[in-house]
């Protein structure tokens, strides 16, 4: 990860999750802390030089959310453009000579960061990006080397960087079996499902520590 920086995109409206305000499915509950702490967590266990997060709609509660987190912020007051305005902000923020960004987004908690070495890498010898595939559908998070960064500043609009890999032979992919790099949260029903699946996570993570120290035994 030598070089490398995260980037986690915090600036949405979160129009679709209803009922809890701007940014509401960022800040709401999962399994004891807000949804986008659990992302920025997840960044912050991977040897990213840096950790940034980019806030828009609700800048004051997002930051509070993230209190005591290693990573640091901007504010991308152009948020209501879309998805295009969080990444021209990251990507502007990055540190001088970066070797490259891991782009998370700030719905996605489930996301396993352990697969974020092998995207760096993976990006670096295609030359451009490389993204986590699972069921061969294309996730998240995606790996951006230094020379997409011109064309990441060039997005306007609300989709993303997905017509920049469109069709790219300069794009790897990374295959994985773990769901969580598909797993976004728009509904409330997407909360449930994620909180379940955390749950199920979280008791397995602590059936292995216990396996390990002999408290189980192996099955």
């Amino acid at each position: 990860m030598d070089g490398w920086s995260a980037l986690v995109l915090a600036g949405g409206a979160g129009r679709r999750f209803g009922g809890e305000g701007r940014a509401g499915k960022l800040l709401a509950d999962l399994d004891g802390a807000p949804v986008i702490r659990r992302v920025v967590e997840g960044a912050c266990h991977v040897p990213f030089v840096e950790v940034v997060v980019v806030t828009g709609a609700d800048n004051a509660r997002v930051c509070a959310a993230l209190a005591g987190q290693p990573c640091r912020f901007v504010h991308a007051s152009d948020w209501a453009e879309g998805m295009a305005a969080s990444l021209r902000a990251g990507i502007k923020a990055t540190a001088p000579g970066a070797s490259g960004a891991c782009v998370f987004l700030g719905d996605m908690p489930l996301v396993p960061p352990s697969i974020c070495p092998a995207l760096a890498e993976a990006a670096e010898r295609a030359g451009y990006a490389a993204r986590p595939r699972c069921e061969g559908k294309p996730g998240h998070p995606v790996a951006f080397a230094r020379a997409a960064f011109a064309d990441l500043l060039a997005l306007e609009g609300d989709r993303g960087a997905t017509g920049l890999l469109a069709g790219r032979t300069d794009l790897a992919y990374i295959d994985t079996a773990d769901r969580g790099v598909l797993l976004d949260i728009d509904t409330p029903d997407d909360l449930r499902a994620a909180a379940w699946a955390w749950k199920a996570c979280a008791t397995s993570a602590t059936s292995d520590r216990a396996t390990s120290r002999g408290a189980l035994p192996k099955p």
